[in-house]
């Protein structure tokens, strides 16, 4: 949500994409839900066509929605139909960002489908890292760039060596690092009231975002540092002792 909406911000045209049918959200944080109509399964299926089932945010004019069903299964649009969904998504915007359900079964292969580049999204935590890790390797077996966004990272917990610090994340994975996100209540506020964090750049975590926008726009961007939240913590040695790739 917050990286679409700063890419929308910047001036580019974005189309969000939910692809976990079943279990869409993106139109909650968004507060969006009241004012779907069809949605992704319906364009797949033939019954309407892409530009009607999208939904623009009035907020941001350069940013629309695709929600997911919620009313069907996972099984109900095929690797192939969601691709060609998103290579049409594509010639109307500049960014399509497919958000991509739990897990690595069917509903992580359709969001695969149609990419041309991957951002894995990870905590860091040692049973996060693990599912990340294993994600790694999916999107590699399909020759995916992929770049890494560390979230909700916890400074004063890397220094006390309860949590993994950012170089430990990155070591673990071997991606190329985007963003760095910290655990701020001004997420959980922002998104139960359904609005954009973006919306306001007296937030501190706005900076954040438009800063990872302009990596992804190909800017050589520093890093926010966040205390200690850089330095190698114990679990992260213990980590790299355990882990076997």
């Amino acid at each position: 949500m917050n990286l679409g909406a700063a890419l929308a911000t910047a001036g580019k045209r974005v189309i969000l994409v939910d692809a976990d049918i079943g279990l869409r959200n993106l139109d909650l944080v968004l507060g969006l839900e009241k004012r779907i109509v069809v949605d992704l399964v319906e364009v797949a299926e033939g019954r309407c066509q892409l530009r009607q089932a999208l939904i623009r945010d009035k907020r941001f004019p350069a940013l629309s929605l695709l929600p997911a069903s919620q009313t069907r299964d996972k099984d109900a649009v095929t690797q192939e139909q969601f691709a060609a969904i998103v290579d049409q998504a594509a010639e109307a915007a500049d960014y399509v960002l497919v958000d991509s359900p739990a897990g690595i079964e069917g509903g992580f292969r359709n969001a695969i489908a149609g990419a041309t580049e991957a951002i894995v999204v990870t905590t860091p935590e040692v049973s996060a890292i693990r599912d990340a890790d294993r994600v790694v390797g999916k999107l590699s077996d399909r020759a995916l760039p992929i770049r890494l966004i560390v979230n909700r990272l916890r400074p004063e917990m890397v220094h006390t060596g309860d949590m993994l610090s950012v170089e430990d994340v990155c070591e673990v994975l071997g991606v190329e690092l985007l963003g760095v996100i910290p655990d701020d209540e001004e997420i959980i506020d922002t998104t139960n009231r359904g609005e954009p964090l973006v919306l306001d750049d007296s937030k501190r975590l706005a900076a954040i975002f438009h800063k990872i926008v302009r990596r992804l726009e190909g800017e050589i961007v520093p890093f926010t540092r966040f205390g200690n939240g850089y330095r190698h913590g114990l679990l992260g040695r213990l980590f790299a002792g355990l882990t076997t790739g």
